[in-house]
């Protein structure tokens, strides 16, 4: 395992991949915010920035914590929810232009790309960083050398709950990392094509992260979740509020079942699962 040091972190970049898990879009409201984005069939719509060190914006702010997820500030409701995700630490190499070049796997872990729905966001990284803590990392990740469809993450799984009033509800779907719709060579090959061509526009939610990536500095690691599963009814409908726990768990199938990890969570003894990368955030006001 890798135990991440949150002052050695505050020099990684951190992005997202959009859309690279059938349904999630639709479930999260935010489909019709890709209705220009031309991909092909089965391909993700687009990466977006969460953290961007020294570019002199609100994505600055280090939004990375592994026990709580900090409210924004707001005088009125916002409807928050997990996203829960694997979250891929990669070393990366650049060519003579400060552009990425490649990527190699370090370490995988449990991921909470916790999002704030808001309608009237003109690009999607408006709704990932609104300060501290407002995205969730394991503080122990799973050191990987490969994403091979069968490597060392084809039996790993991600699971996530929200503990309520001592009850807790499954709220993705428990899901295999390897059945992301882009994954392993694919996807790291399709992240550079998107670091190297993805401008953005006004009328899309995307921006030029490889452009963002290159005026940080073109920092040796780079945090990328890969997608959000689907959710369940509970994770369709049920919104974060002070009190709750975000649970997301990454787990090796071939040591502990999804059974085992649901009773470990809802019996509050997830930290003892072996071979898991876990997360629990508690919900605080800022």
């Amino acid at each position: 395992m890798l135990t991440w040091d949150p002052r050695d972190a505050r020099s990684w970049f951190g992005f997202g991949v959009a859309g690279n898990f059938a349904g999630h879009l639709e479930q999260a409201g935010e489909a019709g915010d890709f209705a220009t984005v031309v991909t092909a069939p089965d391909a993700p719509k687009g990466v977006f920035p969460f953290y961007v060190p020294g570019i002199g914006s609100y994505l600055e702010t280090f939004p990375l914590s592994s026990d709580e997820v900090r409210l924004p500030e707001s005088d009125v409701p916002l409807n928050l929810q997990i996203e829960p995700e694997a979250a891929v630490l990669f070393r990366a190499s650049y060519d003579d232009d400060g552009m990425a070049r490649s990527l190699e796997p370090v370490a995988v872990g449990a991921f909470n790309d916790c999002s704030i729905r808001r309608p009237d966001a003109k690009k999607l990284s408006e709704k990932k960083n609104w300060g501290p803590a407002s995205k969730g990392l394991a503080a122990s990740l799973i050191r990987i050398s490969e994403l091979d469809h069968d490597g060392r993450t084809a039996t790993l799984r991600i699971a996530s709950f929200l503990r309520r009033d001592g009850q807790a509800h499954a709220y993705g779907q428990d899901s295999p990392v390897v059945g992301y719709s882009y994954y392993g060579q694919v996807l790291l090959d399709w992240i550079i094509d998107r670091l190297h061509h993805q401008m953005g526009s006004d009328d899309t939610p995307l921006e030029p992260v490889g452009h963002y990536l290159r005026d940080a500095g073109s920092p040796e690691h780079v945090l990328v979740a890969i997608g959000a599963t689907r959710y369940t009814d509970v994770g369709e409908s049920t919104y974060l509020v002070e009190g709750d726990e975000s649970v997301v768990v990454v787990y090796d199938a071939d040591v502990t079942s999804p059974e085992q990890v649901a009773a470990a969570v809802a019996e509050g003894r997830e930290a003892s699962l072996e071979a898991a990368s876990v997360l629990v955030q508690k919900v605080r006001r800022a």
